[in-house]
């Protein structure tokens, strides 16, 4: 069983997430989108999407030194074991509580303002469930771990995070997430699900920056000659008047 949870399925929900994008890209490439809905509400959408956004930036940010930077590194650069405790700790409630709060207005934006919700699929209905559920569970292993400590705190960089880099590296040692408490077990399986379903919902615009515009030419907006019916001027955006 140990094998199967923390060696075949995860490998099976990364195949399904590269694989997945992959078909995304190529067959739905015009549904390769997050489907924006700011024309019909945007009140609700001013406050909940930068919460949401940069919340995730932080829990992201947090999770890539959590589970990809050994505790020997933090180490040899000065950091003690206190602080980076402290700043986890710090640092993870607060980006978890912005993403939460954000991710609570926008769905409640979702389910009453009539045209985004009908614009909603049943994947992304579902995505946003495993992904509060990823959140709170998140949260909660900083919590009991970390507050409300019972019988010693798990130390994560010494179990979860060295089978997070032992899975990278195609050589997963499966012992290490089965000694691992429920609640971090769960957050595991949860985090696979929504990687799993990822490509087939509106996450893929993650991978959409418009880069493109770092270089493109400027956009040179220019009066109309009412008389003769044409532009004044025939100069094109990248080319000096």
């Amino acid at each position: 069983m140990n094998t199967f949870l923390w060696v075949i399925v995860p490998y099976m929900c990364l195949a399904i997430f590269v694989v997945g994008h992959w078909w995304r890209y190529k067959y739905d490439k015009f549904g390769w989108t997050t489907r924006s809905s700011q024309l019909y509400e945007s009140s609700l959408l001013r406050w909940g999407s930068p919460l949401f956004h940069f919340g995730m930036l932080g829990v992201v940010g947090g999770h890539i030194i959590g589970l990809l930077v050994p505790r020997s590194w933090t180490e040899a650069v000065g950091i003690s074991d206190h602080v980076y405790h402290l700043v986890a700790v710090i640092g993870g409630l607060l980006a978890g509580i912005m993403t939460i709060v954000g991710l609570a207005i926008l769905i409640y934006r979702r389910r009453v303002t009539g045209p985004v919700f009908s614009a909603t699929t049943v994947n992304d209905k579902v995505m946003y469930v495993f992904l509060a559920a990823a959140i709170v569970l998140g949260m909660w292993n900083t919590i009991a771990g970390s507050i409300f400590t019972v019988g010693g705190e798990y130390n994560y960089r010494e179990g979860v995070s060295v089978w997070y880099r032992s899975f990278l590296a195609f050589q997963p040692d499966a012992d290490l997430m089965a000694q691992a408490p429920i609640g971090f077990k769960l957050h595991a399986l949860v985090a696979f699900a929504l990687f799993a379903m990822w490509p087939f919902t509106r996450l893929v615009h993650v991978f959409s920056a418009p880069l493109q515009y770092l270089w493109r030419p400027y956009i040179v907006y220019r009066s109309r000659d009412t008389q003769r019916g044409r532009v004044t001027s025939t100069t094109r955006a990248w080319e000096r008047s």
